[in-house]
């Protein structure tokens, strides 16, 4: 049987609306070397997802998370492992981020930004990045509902306030 692994990733937004998005070190062993997506983490044994936001904050960032919304999950064959990840919103509550981190057990980034553009995000669903295609099909879809919506109600736009 093969193994799954459970992991989250955290879309972490500010007040005015853009999220942060770390890029991956360039490994030649990893599949996403070098792309931008979210900070994500695998649960330890026995850990819950919320908690596991909240550790992936410290050691990926170096910051104290708030975690949010369950916003969409997947899961992808990797071969060796079943990968079953979910997405969370998640706010800064203390701290400043930084990467890398020193905890060289796990993958840390080599930088970071903030940015309102989820096109940043289309090489590494395109490469694979399950949170980027979580992600990205969360605002497809919410895209298509607001065109329904629209067409419904005779609305030739609609302004979010």
């Amino acid at each position: 049987m093969t193994p799954v692994k459970h992991s989250v990733a955290v879309v972490v937004r500010r007040e005015d609306g853009a999220f942060l998005v770390v890029r991956r070190p360039d490994d030649p062993a990893d599949p996403l070397a070098g792309v931008w997506g979210f900070p994500a983490i695998t649960l330890a044994p026995g850990e819950n997802e919320r908690a596991a936001v909240v550790r992936a904050g410290l050691v990926k960032l170096g910051v104290r998370l708030v975690p949010g919304g369950r916003h969409g999950e997947a899961t992808a064959d990797r071969g060796s492992y079943v990968l079953h990840l979910a997405n969370y919103e998640a706010v800064i509550a203390a701290g400043v981020p930084s990467v890398p981190q020193p905890d060289a057990t796990m993958t840390q980034y080599a930088e970071f930004r903030f940015t309102r553009d989820p096109g940043v995000l289309a090489e590494a669903a395109a490469r694979g990045s399950v949170c980027a295609q979580v992600f990205l099909a969360g605002r497809a879809e919410e895209a298509a509902r607001l065109a329904a919506f629209r067409e419904r109600a005779g609305l030739d736009a609609v302004i979010d306030v």
